[in-house]
C-alpha cells in the first residue's frame, strides 16, 4: 500500500490535524476534517487554524464544531492508524461532555396516546369545523 495513512509519525512527535481529527473518528474521512480545518472552523490552544496541514501534539486542545455541537478534545497520543472506536477512544480525553439537549420545538410532540383513532379524529374534525363556522 502506497496510502499517505501507512506514513508513521514524524519523530518529532506531531501529526497533521486532518490527520489526528480522522484517526480519532471525529470524521468520517480525512477530506471532511480537511474541509472543516480549511473553513476556519478549528481552533487550536484557543487560536483559529486555517491549514490542514498544522502539526498537533499530546497536551494541545482543539475546539471545533461536530454536528450541532462544539467539542473540546485534549489530545492525549498520536495515533499510529485510523483504529476500532475504543482504540480511537483513547487518542483524547473529550473536556466538553454533551449536554442533555432540550426538545426540538420545532418538532410536534406525539401524544401519550400515539394516533387518534378513527373515532377520535371525526371528533377533532367536527369541532374544528364548528369552530371555523
Amino acid at each position: 500500500m502506497t496510502g499517505a495513512e501507512d506514513v508513521p509519525a514524524p519523530p518529532g512527535g506531531k501529526l497533521r490535524v486532518d490527520k489526528w481529527l480522522w484517526q480519532a473518528r471525529f470524521f468520517k474521512t480525512r477530506s471532511l476534517a480537511a474541509k472543516v480545518v480549511s473553513g476556519g472552523h478549528v481552533r487550536l490552544n484557543g487560536a483559529r487554524i486555517a491549514k490542514p496541514a498544522v502539526a498537533v501534539g499530546a497536551g494541545d486542545v482543539l475546539t471545533f464544531p461536530q454536528a450541532r455541537d462544539v467539542r473540546v478534545v485534549r489530545i492525549v497520543a498520536l495515533g499510529e492508524r485510523r483504529g476500532p472506536a475504543p482504540e480511537a477512544r483513547g487518542l483524547y480525553d473529550d473536556l466538553s461532555p454533551p449536554e442533555p439537549r432540550a426538545p426540538d420545538p420545532s418538532r410536534p410532540v406525539a401524544s401519550a396516546g400515539g394516533r387518534p383513532t378513527k373515532k377520535a379524529r371525526r371528533q377533532l374534525d367536527q369541532t374544528r369545523g364548528e369552530a371555523l363556522e
